[in-house]
Parts: structure tokens; sequence; C-alpha cells
């Protein structure tokens, strides 16, 4: 075979593949679409069947369902009232309590802002007050109260054992003591009163540590100072009888411990310069020790007026029995004769009468006369009881 045939039958052969190609997809394509075509009537026949076939099988059992599920529904609706009921009833208890809770923190919100004004007003009234502490005569008017509060409390009124503001001496020379305590005795205690405040008002004003520990030793120094006047006033020689200490009062347990804390020797200085520094709680103390002697004196004082009624009740009682004894012997010797007239009587006179009496002189009848026997006499008992106690 040439090599020409060759040609020839491999062109053939190509073009035979490719007509047999499109052939054979021409035909997968014809039947494919028939096919599909076919598939899809099959299926929309099959799926309407179905439907019906369903529709018919299961109409009743939806229907079934349908009135079980109405029957179980009001089942449900009855057993889940209660519960709605409870929960209306909660509902309405929450917005009761909102409606009070809004009401309660309306009431807050007005008490505090009320709070807030008297805060103000609070303010405003303690800067007033610091403002006439600051004026002297404020100052010592508050002590002088303080000072007279202080002895009421400790049980000394003013017409007992205390004077206020008690002048002595005339023109330059004349001390005036807030307060003269009396003891028993006669003996005096001087109490003046002072209250350093300036430096310790200005100490809480300050800024710094600094100028704080500076004031406060200011307010230390201005309490030295009171002391050393009130030493240098010589109550001990313008009051009689000598007072046995002077004590200076200082309304205020803090402006006392400020100025201790600043100076620690204050207590000793005041001694040597015969002066006692006290606060309100040691004058009271002080104060209820004086009134406690003055009791104790009263005591003594009644014991002793006990005791001089006693000895008088005890002569007059001794008086007394002597009169009663001899009142029982007067008695006794009345008894006695008594009883000696009573025999005279029977042996002289009645035998005479009784002899008339069996004559039948009188319907009358005659008594016999009556003896006092003597163990029945008071008068000897008591005699006997006092002679036993004797």
């Amino acid at each position: 075979m040439t090599p020409e045939n060759l040609l020839y039958l491999g062109i053939g052969f190509f073009f035979g593949v490719v007509l047999c190609a499109v052939l054979a997809k021409s035909g997968v394509l014809f039947f494919s679409k028939n096919l599909k075509k076919l598939s899809n009537e099959a299926l929309f026949d099959n799926s309407a069947q179905f439907m019906a076939l369903a529709d018919k099988y299961f109409s009743s059992y939806v229907k079934e369902a349908k009135k079980d599920f109405d029957i179980k529904g009001n089942e449900i609706l009855r057993t889940v009232d209660p519960v709605r009921q409870t929960l209306d009833k909660y509902e309405a208890h929450l917005n009761s309590m909102e409606k009070d809770r809004e009401k309660a923190y309306g009431a807050i919100t007005e008490k505090l802002m009320e709070m807030g004004r008297h805060q103000a007003l609070l303010h405003i009234e303690t800067g007033n007050l610091v403002k006439a502490l600051r004026v002297p005569h404020v100052r010592g008017r508050w002590g002088e109260i303080t000072l007279k509060r202080v002895a009421e409390l400790a049980g000394m009124t003013d017409h007992c054992d205390f004077d206020e503001q008690v002048s002595t001496g005339g023109g330059k020379g004349s001390v005036r003591p807030d307060m003269v305590v009396t003891l028993p005795e006669n003996r005096k205690i001087v109490i003046d009163s002072k209250v350093p405040l300036m430096a310790y008002l200005d100490a809480l004003e300050a800024s710094g540590e600094k100028e704080r520990k500076a004031r406060m030793k200011d307010h230390a120094r201005q309490v030295m100072m009171h002391i050393t006047a009130l030493s240098s006033k010589n109550y001990f020689q313008h009051i009689s009888p000598t007072p046995e200490f002077v004590v200076l009062f200082i309304p205020g347990e803090n402006f006392f411990s400020a100025a201790l804390t600043a100076y620690p020797e204050m207590i000793e200085k005041g001694i040597e310069k015969g002066v006692v520094l006290a606060t309100p709680t040691t004058l009271i103390a002080l104060l209820k020790a004086v009134s406690y002697s003055w009791k104790q004196k009263k005591s003594y004082e009644n014991a002793e007026e006990i005791r001089s009624l006693g000895v008088e009740l005890f002569s007059r009682i001794c008086s007394m029995t002597g009169n009663i004894n001899r009142l029982g012997k007067d008695i006794e010797k009345c008894v006695s004769t008594y009883n000696t007239t009573v025999g005279a009587m029977e042996t002289r006179v009645m035998s005479t009468a009784r002899k008339l009496e069996n004559l039948d002189v009188s319907s009358q009848s005659m008594d016999d006369l009556q003896k006092i026997v003597y163990s029945k006499m008071f008068a000897r008992e008591f005699n006997n009881r006092y002679q036993n106690d004797k």
C-alpha cells in the first residue's frame, strides 16, 4: 500500500470519528431532553397522586388532631389560668411597689434637700458662734454659765455652799472671783473661769500643720498667761478665811488637752503658782467631794442631835419611872388603908346591919364588902417588873 493511500485512509478515519462524535452528541441531547420531559411528567403525576392520597388519608387525622388540640388547649388554658392570675397579681404588686418606691424616693430626696438646707443653716450658725466666741465678754459669760451648770450638776446649789461673783476689797485692790465654794468648818475654795479661745480657733482654721502647731503654742501661752494673772490676784490675802487653793476652770476638755499637748509642764507650773487647773469633768469630781463632805458634816450634826435627844429622853424616862414608882407606893398605901377600913366596917358596922336584915326591916338585900387582893393589882405588877429589870 502506498503512502498516499495511507494518508487518505487516515483522513477518512478522522472525519469518520468526528462525524460519529457529532452524531453521538446530537443523539444524547435529543434523548436527554425527551427523558427529562418524560421524567418531569412522571414526577408531576406521581406527586399529584401522592398529594391526593395524602389528602384523603390524612384529612381525617387532621380533623381529629384539631379537635384534640382544641380540647387540650382548653385544658392547658384552665391549667395556666391560676398562673396567669398570680402573674397579674404580681404585676399589680410590682406596680404598687414602684409607686411606693417613687413616693419614698421623693420623700428621701425632700429630706436630703432639707438636710442640705439645715447643714447650710448650721454652717452659718456655727460661723456666728465662732464670731461670738471671739468676743471677750461673750466668752466670759459662757464660762460663768458653764461653771454654774457644773456646780448644779455636783449638787452645790446657790443657797447652800457656793457663792457666785463675790467681790472683796475696794478700788484697784478689789478682786472678784467667779465662784467661792464654802467647805465645812468655813474653809474656802476660789474658782475663776477662763476661756482662752482665740489661738485655739485660729489653730482649727489653720491651712498647714506648721501653722497649726504655732497656733497651738500660742494657745498654751495664753493659758499660762491666765495662770500667771490668776496667781497675781492674791486671793489668799483678800479672802478670809484664807482659801485652801485657787482653781482655774477651763470650760472645755479639748481646750485644756490642746494646751497640755503643746506645753506638758503646764500642770506643774500651775501648782507652783498655787493654781489648780480644772475642766468640767475634774471640777464636777471636786465639787462632788465637797458636797459629800457637807453631807458627812450634816450627818455628824444629826448624830450629835440624836445623841443629845437620846440623853434627854433617857433622863426624862428615868424621872418618869421614879414618879410611877412613887405613885405605885401611894396606891399600895391607899389599898392598905382601904382594906383596913373594909375590915373595920365588917366587924363593927356590917355585923349589926346584918342583924337588921334578918329582922326584915327592908325588902332590899345588902352586899358584902370586897377587899382588894394585892396579887391582882397592876401597880404591884409594874413595880415587880421594874424591880426585876432594875
